[in-house]
């Protein structure tokens, strides 16, 4: 239905034109920065179907596909066309691949870390506009520019009104006269599209909003990525709706606008005041309240875990979450995914159970 480029035709593209482009691992980084020295960051959250044959020489198996797959990806040569690769410290697992891509199996590439703070103090909001500065030197000794304050605002705030569509397309979701797997291609491009094409493919999709609630199984998918994407044909099978997440890659990083005029701080207190993420040390408390409230005004009949199996963030919360979620009488269903297998006939099976169960 909507016209998407590929993330290969956005890179292409860009380059074409003269730019750069950054590999980006999950999962808290700036966009405007990046864009400030005309790169444009293209995530990587696996890829899914790549296999772990080169990565199992450096990884534990217990460590979660997405690391295998980025792994073997880079030693692949996947990543050749990206100018730099930026790895944000979001869990212990990324942390550790951050440190073998800079240490043992260096790339031709240079890799640059990013720390994400935890918790909710004045000192994390400092550390981490220390980080996007230090970013930023290394950003500018590698591309030899130096963008200015004003110039970082204005590519900051691009961003931010492309975020702010994004929140809308959430907000506006069962709305959309669309099917979910279309519906998440388009939020997903956000993860590499530049934020003009993206600003121009949202706004398009909800002139369209049609007024009526699509019909069917009201629904909340909770997890890191919504990999295999066979969920979404999955749940319009079984005539269920998604009508908000919770995944890292999409509904987590519905970022705010934020209110300094210092771009560095900016850049962080957008991400800090972010909804929460056990990645960035909120409590399973928070998380519950925020699930409820969307719960609520989406008026979800249930919940569903898709979670990359062995995502040790995730699942350290999931038993209280769940437990918390059932008490609250809203049903929860856990299925746990690897970034290399399909969504498979177990998984289908035990979805048209949950849902018929709650219909």
């Amino acid at each position: 239905m909507f016209n998407i480029p590929s993330r290969t035709e956005a890179i292409k593209k860009y380059k074409a034109n003269g730019g750069k482009v950054a590999a980006v691992l999950p999962i808290h980084y700036s966009r405007g920065l990046f864009r400030a020295f005309d790169i444009l960051p293209v995530e990587v959250w696996g890829p899914p179907r790549i296999g772990t044959g080169k990565s199992a020489a450096h990884l534990q198996q217990y460590v979660c596909s997405i690391c295998h797959n980025a792994l073997s990806y880079i030693q692949q040569g996947g990543l050749d066309i990206a100018d730099t690769i930026l790895v944000p410290h979001a869990c212990d697992s990324l942390q550790g691949l951050g440190s073998i891509l800079l240490d043992f199996t260096p790339p031709r590439q240079p890799v640059f870390p990013l720390y994400v703070p935890r918790g909710h103090r004045q000192s994390g909001l400092d550390f981490f506009a220390a980080e996007f500065h230090s970013l930023y030197d290394r950003l500018s000794e590698m591309t030899g520019r130096f963008p200015r304050n004003r110039n970082l605002l204005a590519s900051i705030e691009r961003e931010e009104a492309a975020d702010s569509l994004l929140k809308e397309l959430h907000t506006q979701m069962r709305f959309l006269p669309s099917s979910n797997s279309a519906i998440y291609k388009l939020i997903r491009s956000r993860e590499y599209l530049p934020a003009e094409e993206f600003t121009q493919l949202a706004q398009d999709i909800l002139k369209m909003e049609q007024g009526t609630p699509r019909q069917g199984t009201p629904i909340l998918l909770e997890g890191i990525v919504p990999e295999p994407m066979e969920i979404f044909d999955a749940l319009s099978n079984f005539d269920a709706v998604v009508v908000g997440d919770d995944f890292a890659s999409c509904g987590r990083r519905v970022y705010p606008a934020g209110t300094s005029h210092d771009p560095f701080k900016r850049m962080a207190e957008r991400i800090l005041h972010a909804p929460p993420d056990p990645t960035r040390g909120n409590s399973f408390e928070e998380r519950q309240a925020h699930l409820m409230e969307m719960a609520a005004r989406t008026g979800a009949a249930g919940i569903i875990f898709y979670i990359v199996k062995f995502c040790e963030p995730e699942l350290f919360d999931l038993p209280i979450l769940q437990k918390e979620m059932r008490e609250a009488g809203l049903p929860t269903l856990l299925i746990e995914v690897d970034l290399n297998s399909p969504f498979s006939q177990q998984a289908q099976t035990r979805l048209g159970a949950f849902l018929e169960m709650i219909q």
